[in-house]
């Protein structure tokens, strides 16, 4: 029946869009222009090396280790903090934490910790914050730092709360192939998320691409000669795993995102976030969820925003659910979770979103 039911709306699709007039025509070709660029500036170096950070979570690292700082029964005092902040070293989009997501997830980590990271890891890189306080405003920076830690952690233990008691029975899919060097693990994750790290700052080419250049290297000589090979193996095999499980929901969330960013009338979308009021938060919170902004890009977004006369308000709240979440990582996520986890996930953020979008334009 459900397959009845996809192929009738496939047919409906194709049988109503009207092909060949300009606003279709440009949707599409957006569709492809975006997942074009999505393609040439997120691919190679950063979501390749996170899924093979994923790998390395799942394979390399000793278990405990995860489960003392993320675990279940870890401290909530310590996990939460740290799911938190951690992700504030990486330059990541909200799609690029998807793998890393996914490697701590299956590896042990408690739900409540695990999407504390999720929220938390592509909304408060140090380079997004201080961009967001250069261009935008320190008071607008601070804010959002405050509010999408504060509100990462809310939504964490929220779904703690929810599903915790159902996690704790979960146990890790692949402990039995972890290496038995836990220390020589850590220095090879360590050595990967430094290229990952490399890869998203600021630097002139030539040093940039030398520094990634040895970086790449020292992973690929440990990769062959620092593990035996049937860990090697694993981690190669696990790597794959999750890109082939990502890739291509990732890639279909992307060219759907181009589609409705160009189809949405800007005009009217700026209207409606015009005020400090529940509805105009609300938007913005939703918009931003179902828009695909690469690491950095959502601040001149909303610079343009601003000027078209977007109110403070909906701006923070725009802000935190568009870079930690989009319709690309939606679909993921739904992958990973499950739907019912997922799309209470979804819900949590847009609503703190919309919470703190509706205290500070209060304030401010």
């Amino acid at each position: 029946m459900r397959e009845l039911l996809l192929i009738a709306l496939v047919f409906l699709i194709f049988y109503f869009i009207p092909f060949g007039s300009s606003m279709v025509d440009q949707s599409i070709l957006n569709g492809f222009y975006l997942l074009q660029e999505y393609a040439r500036e997120h691919v190679l170096l950063c979501l390749v090396p996170a899924f093979f950070i994923a790998g390395t979570i799942t394979v390399m690292l000793k278990k405990e280790a995860v489960l003392k700082l993320l675990g279940p029964t870890a401290k909530k005092i310590v996990s939460y903090p740290v799911a938190a902040v951690s992700g504030g070293i990486l330059a990541v989009c909200s799609c690029t934490i998807l793998p890393i997501f996914g490697g701590i997830y299956k590896k042990g980590a408690g739900i409540g910790p695990a999407t504390t990271f999720l929220f938390a890891g592509p909304a408060i890189n140090v380079a997004a914050i201080f961009l967001t306080a250069r261009v935008l405003g320190w008071e607008l920076g601070l804010a959002r730092l405050i509010a999408t830690i504060t509100a990462a952690i809310v939504v964490g233990v929220v779904m703690e709360l929810l599903y915790g008691q159902r996690e704790r029975s979960r146990d890790s899919l692949v402990a039995q192939t972890e290496t038995k060097d836990g220390f020589k693990g850590a220095i090879f994750f360590a050595i990967q998320l430094l290229f990952l790290i490399v890869s998203g700052l600021r630097l002139a080419q030539p040093v940039k691409n030398l520094s990634l250049g040895v970086i790449g290297l020292s992973v690929a000589g440990m990769a062959v000669f620092g593990f035996s090979k049937d860990e090697t193996k694993v981690w190669l095999m696990e790597t794959w795993d999750f890109a082939k499980k990502i890739l291509p929901y990732l890639f279909v969330g992307v060219f759907l995102a181009g589609v409705i960013t160009k189809a949405l009338p800007q005009n009217a979308v700026v209207a409606l976030l015009g005020k400090n009021n529940l509805i105009s938060t609300l938007i913005g919170s939703v918009f931003g969820s179902l828009m695909y902004f690469a690491t950095l890009t959502e601040v001149p977004i909303v610079q343009a925003l601003i000027n078209l006369g977007m109110a403070k308000g909906p701006t923070l709240a725009l802000l935190m659910a568009g870079n930690t979440l989009s319709l690309p990582s939606m679909i993921v996520i739904t992958k990973l979770l499950g739907k019912k986890k997922a799309f209470t996930y979804f819900s949590l953020v847009v609503i703190f979103s919309t919470i703190f979008g509706m205290i500070y334009g209060a304030i401010a």
